[in-house]
């Protein structure tokens, strides 16, 4: 701080001075850049032993390479080395060489491209060419302020940037986990089971190439008359994908799911060359799925598809939703709800998209081709290719369609769709399919699919989907096909063949009346098997009754009917803030034929736990449980316990976390998304200094780095040390970067941290004069910790026992002192500092 307060006082008294010379002709200008200082405005014992030369040339920086963040239009991104030089035209002048490199991260239109001029041997941009251009370094803050005109800019919003801006990051290994363990205690049988699971993705990046190859496994144990004992550990998916930024797309090399608008989506081992929603801006995006549902208890819910774990998390009991999937994912997805006393809830989810709707004149696309398999790797079928696309006709206009193909098997899609501006979009396709089976010769039909949609950007949290599809019994999806193959003996209709389905998906938030509300359906039968019904209806409202604030009240009700078995519930919740950051509140249940009525009290412990604390009855049993959740900066943790008199206890505890290792450093951490983007920081070697993103800090390691996993993709993301936590004998110099990263990326972002006591200090010369006024003292990072004061007085900052700085005037280096080997913070006089030459 001393370092900025200094500075501020030579700039003020260079405005004082330049006053003083217009009204007393004390002062004169040697060129139009330079300042001369009337120093007699200055109190000081020794006029003629003063340094002012890196304060009287307006912007002059000594040529030379420095580390520098660059700050765009007030958006500052990653640090890299910027060179000074002299111009040509001004020997005395410095000026930033802005490389071509880095020029292209600009951002720049096409037309601002063309009219750019080069000097240096057309390695530096002279920022003539650009109208408005300003260059301004500070080395205080060691960042560059770049500003430039928006009308020479793609198109960026607060939150995205244009391709040209996202980075690659830095190659490196990452090793990403989630562990569940479960405990349950049957007090009837005397039965005693445990599980042990877990899933996870190992990898590697190298350059644009993310390597993945993602793991699950499961230990059941039944202590029992038999005791059963069930062990697996596979290894579930090997893939390979990069962006492809000028084509908006995403390549993916090895096993993957078909990603598609149209087609079911089913297992292969191939290449795809998708267009990516995420890379365009977020107004343009489509949705990411998610999963709601009611536990009975303290649960653990799993997401699978085809058998793969895609999600597994500890939750309290009561209605949850889980939001963070991946958007890639698409299809039916199979939840289910592990609860406390051993029962499981099964359902499914479709993840159905938004309609197929493109910009007038721009094309998106999927194309993929490879062979399907099975869990096993197993190759289960012949060659396919598939693409589809879809054209922006004109404005509110989109022709969508598509073909998948392979030996025996055949299906074309055709569609359109229709923004409906304020009422919404509205979208309609065919798709005909043609197989052949060796037992039921050729089969062929039709599905019809109608999609509406609308999305109220301006609150972001109101959604509506609804969709309806009719497939006749003729009509087979890759995966139907498949599976019939696979059953020579068959009717040709395979078990899941869909007929006709309805969904429908809404959200809304009445602000005037402090209330919102939720509403899922489906409605799926089969030609083969009985019909499925899903719903979730949820409404909530705050209110306020006497000296009680902001009461919230919540019904919830819902129905699962799938595979024939049927179960029907109602969640009735109350709470009401207690004290400081506590809630109280009521929770009743009806679920499976059993009346559930609890107390429950949850609070939170610092910024990274909270728990919850329940007990009540159950029917006529008691019942009492607990909810404890840590965000560490090792990793995420979940705990919990649960106990009904008579019938069964149960305990559970969840890990997830993640080591991340580059050239740059790495750092165990907690993670967001599995195999997912992220920002490693490197705090200058400080240890303890509180990193983060939008959600808790983490604290860097004893090697001064820590990782941020709470980062999108192709989203422009901060990254921060909070300044309120720092520790009193630490300073950043700045304390919020930003960047785009592409998916997968390992992002790296240095903060300058100065670490150290504060302390006066005295500099002593050799034959016992003192530095002049205006000399600054360095750390052996080049990192500025004092500026001399009038008789060598200076205010040292950042310092620490033994540590040698240098003190540097007349822009070279002069001397260096030596900190002594003990400094004590409640010194009252001045530490006398030696400066010696070396």
């Amino acid at each position: 701080m001393v370092r900025y307060f200094s500075r501020a006082l030579f700039s003020i008294l260079c405005q004082v001075s330049l006053g003083s010379s217009i009204l007393l002709g004390m002062l004169g200008l040697a060129r139009a850049e330079d300042i001369q200082f009337n120093t007699d405005v200055l109190d000081l014992k020794d006029r003629d032993n003063i340094d002012l030369g890196q304060f009287s040339h307006k912007g002059f920086i000594l040529p030379g390479t420095y580390e520098l963040a660059l700050s765009l239009n007030n958006r500052v991104q990653q640090a890299r080395p910027i060179t000074f030089l002299a111009p040509d035209d001004d020997p005395k002048g410095s000026q930033a060489c802005l490389s071509k490199e880095i020029v292209e991260q600009f951002g720049l239109t096409a037309g601002a491209q063309r009219g750019l001029m080069w000097w240096h041997q057309d390695q530096c941009l002279d920022l003539t060419s650009l109208n408005g251009l300003q260059v301004r370094a500070d080395l205080g803050n060691s960042t560059l302020y770049i500003s430039i005109p928006q009308v020479f800019l793609e198109y960026s919003n607060a939150n995205w940037d244009p391709p040209s801006r996202w980075e690659e990051g830095l190659p490196g290994i990452i090793l990403d986990y989630n562990l569940n363990t479960q405990v349950q205690r049957q007090n009837k049988e005397g039965a005693q089971n445990y599980t042990l699971s877990g899933n996870g993705v190992t990898g590697a990046n190298l350059g644009p190439w993310r390597l993945r190859a993602s793991w699950q496994s499961r230990i059941d144990h039944k202590n029992n008359s038999a005791n059963e004992n069930t062990r697996s550990f596979d290894w579930t998916q090997f893939t390979s994908y990069r962006a492809i930024t000028s084509l908006r797309a995403r390549l993916t090399l090895g096993e993957d799911f078909l990603h598609s608008d149209i087609f079911d989506s089913f297992r292969f081992t191939g290449g795809s060359l998708v267009s990516d929603d995420n890379m365009l801006p977020p107004n343009l995006r489509g949705y990411a799925p998610e999963v709601t549902g009611v536990a009975r208890s303290n649960a653990k819910v799993v997401i699978t598809q085809q058998g793969r774990v895609l999600k597994e998390v500890l939750v309290a009991s009561g209605p949850f939703r889980i939001q963070d999937l991946d958007s890639a994912v698409s299809g039916a997805l199979d939840v289910q709800v592990e609860e406390a006393d051993g029962s499981v809830q099964r359902f499914q989810v479709d993840t159905s998209t938004i309609p197929y709707l493109t910009r007038p004149g721009q094309v998106r696309f999927k194309l993929a081709t490879g062979r399907p398999t099975d869990g096993q790797h197993k190759v289960i079928g012949p060659t396919f290719a598939t693409g589809e696309f879809s054209w922006g006709v004109s404005n509110g206009w989109s022709m969508y369609g598509g073909g998948l193909g392979g030996n025996d098997y055949s299906a074309l899609s055709l569609g359109i769709g229709r923004d409906l501006m304020v009422l919404g979009a509205l979208s309609a396709d065919i798709t005909r399919s043609k197989a052949w089976l060796p037992s039921q010769g050729t089969q062929q039909g039709d599905s019809y699919r109608l999609s509406y949609s609308k999305r109220f950007d301006d609150t972001n949290s109101q959604v509506t989907f609804a969709g309806y599809r009719f497939s006749d019994s003729g009509f087979m999806s890759m995966a139907d096909y498949l599976s019939a193959k696979d059953n020579p003996n068959g009717n040709g209709i395979s078990t899941g063949r869909s007929k006709e389905m309805y969904t429908l998906s809404f959200s809304q938030q009445f602000e005037s009346l402090a209330m919102s509300g939720y509403l899922n359906y489906s409605h799926q039968t089969y030609w083969n098997q009985g019909a499925s019904d899903r719903y979730d209806l949820t409404v909530a409202r705050y209110f306020d009754i006497g000296h009680f604030r902001n009461i919230n009240l919540s019904l919830t009700a819902y129905r699962n009917k799938f595979s024939n078995i049927r179960d029907d519930g109602m969640y009735l919740s109350l709470s009401m803030p207690w004290g400081s950051s506590g809630m109280m509140g009521y929770n009743g249940s009806y679920t499976g034929g059993a009346n559930t009525h609890s107390i429950n009290y949850s609070d939170r412990v610092g910024d990274t736990d909270n728990y919850t604390v329940r007990a009540g009855m159950s029917n006529s049993d008691a019942d009492f449980s607990g909810y404890y959740s840590h965000r560490g900066t090792l990793a995420q943790m979940n705990g919990m316990a649960s106990y009904r008199s008579g019938q069964y206890s149960s305990v559970g505890l969840s890990m997830s976390g993640g080591a991340t290792l580059t050239g740059e450093g790495g750092a165990l951490h907690r993670v967001s998304r599995m195999g997912g983007t992220r920002m490693l920081i490197d705090t200058d070697g400080v240890a303890g200094v509180p990193v983060g993103g939008y959600g808790n800090t983490v604290n860097s390691n004893i090697f001064g780095k820590a990782v941020v996993a709470d980062v999108n993709s192709y989203h422009r993301s901060s990254v921060r040390i909070d300044v309120d936590k720092l520790a009193d004998n630490a300073q950043a110099t700045d304390s919020v970067q930003q960047g785009s990263l592409t998916e997968g990326a390992i992002g790296y972002r240095h903060f300058e941290v100065v670490a150290g006591e504060k302390a006066m200090a005295v500099i002593r010369l050799a034959d016992g004069s003192v530095p002049p006024f205006g000399a600054t003292v360095v750390n052996a990072k080049q990192q500025e910790t004092g500026i001399v004061n009038d008789a060598g007085n200076v205010y040292l900052s950042g310092i620490n026992p033994g540590e040698v700085m240098t003190v540097r005037w007349n822009n070279a280096e002069q001397c260096r002192i030596t900190l002594p080997n003990e400094i004590k913070v409640e010194m009252t006089t001045n530490i006398l500092l030696p400066c010696r030459k070396e």
